[in-house]
């Protein structure tokens, strides 16, 4: 199913029209003032991938590029790209586990939380 967006000229906002084929004639009109005066966006395109394509697309050596296994922001923002790719598989609140993850490691280099130097619980 094709969505196209228009910005009318008059109101300045986005209108989203879907229809149930490529064919199918759109005439665009501004749902929120009526005016015929739009202009078509350029919008997103989603595409469906199988699973063995992200598998191939995390293997391949070029998604490490930028990565500095010794700078701990480098790493998260490794591994929230890595969760995008997984999609739900990475489970939901992935990002959030990543942050915290992060948070919890900057508490220990300043010698705060669990795992700080002189802690009895830290490894």
């Amino acid at each position: 199913m094709p969505i196209y967006e228009y910005r009318c000229a008059d109101c300045r906002r986005k209108t989203t029209i879907v229809t149930l084929s490529v064919g199918a004639a759109v005439e665009p009109l501004c749902q929120h003032c009526g005016s015929r005066s739009v202009t078509k966006l350029v919008s997103r395109v989603a595409v469906r991938r199988s699973e063995e394509s992200r598998l191939e697309s995390l293997a391949d050596p070029s998604s490490l590029t930028g990565l500095d296994e010794n700078d701990p922001k480098s790493v998260a923002r490794w591994m929230k790209k890595m969760g995008r790719e997984m999609g739900d598989e990475a489970g939901e609140g992935f990002d959030e586990e990543v942050d915290k993850a992060m948070d919890e490691a900057a508490r220990s280099e300043d010698g705060e939380g669990p795992g700080a130097a002189g802690d009895e619980d830290g490894f």
